[in-house]
């Protein structure tokens, strides 16, 4: 989806570069790869929906210990009260994806959830 002024921030959170989308087009403020799910974990899940109630258990793992969480929770606080976050990524499937999954991580940091998820 092309960027909107109602984005607020924009944080990608794909490990890889969405491919063939440039810089200007992603338009993101932010890119944090390592936030995203192990290689070794996104290659199993494949995007497959059967997986994905074990595939968020295991990136809730993942995250619980990742650095990059600290990241990205330090970069959610220190923005202006009401300012809104966007996550983008790049799967076609908008419902069963990381980003769904890091949003509800989100949800407990901040007490509200960003405007959206968006890729």
């Amino acid at each position: 989806e092309p960027s909107a002024k109602e984005d607020g921030t924009r944080v990608l959170v794909d490990r890889l570069w969405p491919r063939g989308i440039t810089k200007a087009r992603a338009a993101v403020d932010v890119w944090l790869k390592d936030v995203a799910p192990s290689s070794e974990l996104r290659k199993w899940f494949g995007h497959d929906p059967t997986k994905w109630q074990a595939f968020g258990e295991r990136y809730r793992t993942e995250l619980a210990t990742n650095p990059a969480m600290g990241q990205l929770r330090d970069l959610i606080k220190n923005l202006p009260p009401g300012e809104v976050v966007t996550l983008v990524f790049s799967a076609h499937d908008e419902g069963h994806n990381q980003a769904v999954v890091l949003l509800e991580s989100l949800v407990n940091i901040r007490g509200s959830r960003p405007a959206r998820t968006t890729r």
